[in-house]
């Protein structure tokens, strides 16, 4: 079993391009079936994940290729310079 707490400790790498993309930092969860439905990693420029001026970027659930011991592999044709 894996716990959200320990999803947000881990790295999340995207697949397609080798980028690291940042750590969790929330969840969206459905409401109605109680599944997780996507990660949030915050914006670039955010300090404290609270203040800044980028949106946060949302991965739905279903790109998330592997949840390893050390970091989240998620498959996005999407590049963070």
């Amino acid at each position: 079993m894996l716990r959200l707490s320990d999803m947000r400790q881990k790295e999340v790498v995207n697949i397609d391009n080798g980028t690291r993309i940042g750590l969790i930092y929330d969840f969206e969860i459905d409401l109605n079936s109680g599944d997780v439905s996507a990660i949030i990693i915050p914006g670039e420029g955010k300090i404290l994940n609270f203040f800044g001026k980028s949106q946060d970027l949302i991965i739905p659930w279903e790109n998330i290729i592997k949840i390893g011991t050390d970091i989240i592999l998620v498959d996005l044709k999407y590049s963070r310079k």
